[in-house]
């Protein structure tokens, strides 16, 4: 079904991460450590990395002066997906996205069925493009991180995989912005 092409070179990608939580520090982000070590472990630059709180103005402020840097390709977030009324990161992100990335939400909960059942819905884990950067927002915990990065995102990011992968098309995420 997938494979790895090793004629291809393997090309790092830079990568920032963006904890959303009223509680969590740096000292105890163990879903952003998850995340960290997955990135630099698969050979790809840990640009920045950020925690801010459940505000929509913090997380969208935060992760579009990302989309806007030019050493970042890709942007992750972990935390705020739920229901609760402080979970926000999907009604912060979302009208950033030029194009949104369905699919990525549907692969993300096949995967997490697969491990916890219907408790999948609870999250509401999406995926787009702003600025010719690629965002995905996970929920906060550690496992849904390990998920989405193992069972997507390592993939998605290696421009080995085949038969397509998120690498190959970065150069041309930004072709509307160049028409005339």
């Amino acid at each position: 079904m997938t494979e790895t092409k090793a004629a291809r070179p393997f090309v790092p990608v830079g990568i920032a991460v963006l904890t959303v939580s009223d509680t969590r520090t740096l000292a105890d982000d163990r879903s952003g450590d998850t995340l960290a070590a997955r990135i630099t472990d698969a050979g790809h630059r840990l640009e920045a990395r950020a925690i801010v709180p459940d505000d929509k103005a913090e997380i969208a402020a935060q992760v579009k002066a990302w989309t806007l840097d030019s050493a970042i390709d890709v942007v992750i977030t972990t935390g705020g997906t739920g229901f609760t009324g402080r979970d926000v990161t999907p009604e912060a992100l979302e009208p950033l996205f030029e194009k949104r990335m369905d699919g990525f939400s549907e692969v993300f909960h096949r995967i997490s069925y697969d491990k916890i059942g219907t408790s999948t819905i609870q999250s509401r884990a999406t995926g787009g493009v702003a600025n010719a950067t690629f965002i995905f927002v996970l929920p906060g915990s550690p496992g849904a991180c390990r998920d989405a990065w193992d069972g997507i995102l390592k993939q998605q990011l290696d421009y080995r995989h085949m038969p397509c992968n998120f690498v190959e098309i970065m150069p041309r995420l930004d072709e509307h912005l160049k028409r005339g």
